[in-house]
């Protein structure tokens, strides 16, 4: 042995690892990432659905794409799939009702989720809160299934931005408020 040989216990390999344990001490981990809190909207009518996210994320600027994370399980998933357009709508602080409300939080389900707050459209037809701090209007580039998820890619045709506001943001597992 020399001298710069250490004797250390041997790591258990994550696949070895507690599945339970190690999905306890992720999502723990995850939550010490603060997101902007942001709904996807989709649909028309009676067909409107949607649901909370904290899961955006830029791909590209060139060309414009987008990343979000949709749970199979997801009641948006189908008309997604249906219309492939959505938009996502990242929340302002005054907007923290809706994200609860597109979380299904009391039982609220489809064009429900969408009652107390005023919705306009861009290119695609998917609606689009009128006061989001930003709004992204997609075509469904591609979703990709990945264990529990879809990765959906979003190809940005339109944006819109409200200037000189603050965003809803999600860390620890809660709603903040970011000050400008």
């Amino acid at each position: 042995m020399n001298a710069h040989s250490h004797t250390q216990p041997a790591r258990p390999h994550p696949a070895t690892s507690e599945p339970a344990t190690v999905a306890l001490a992720y999502r723990a981990a995850m939550r010490k990432l603060a997101g902007a809190a942001s709904i996807l909207t989709v649909g028309e009518g009676d067909s409107r659905n949607g649901l909370t996210t904290t899961s955006v994320s830029s791909l590209s600027v060139d060309p414009p794409t987008l990343i979000v994370c949709v749970n199979k399980t997801a009641s948006a998933r189908a008309e997604l799939a249906r219309r492939r357009s959505f938009a996502i709508n990242v929340l302002r602080p005054h907007h923290r009702f809706l994200a609860d409300q597109f979380a299904g939080k009391d039982g609220v389900k489809g064009a429900a989720r969408y009652a107390g707050a005023t919705w306009t459209k861009l290119e695609t037809g998917a609606p689009v809160l009128a006061d989001a701090l930003a709004s992204f209007d997609c075509e469904l580039e591609e979703a990709i299934e990945r264990h529990s998820h879809l990765i959906v890619l979003g190809r940005v045709v339109s944006a819109r931005i409200t200037e000189n506001a603050a965003p809803l943001a999600y860390w620890a597992g809660d709603y903040r408020t970011l000050a400008l």
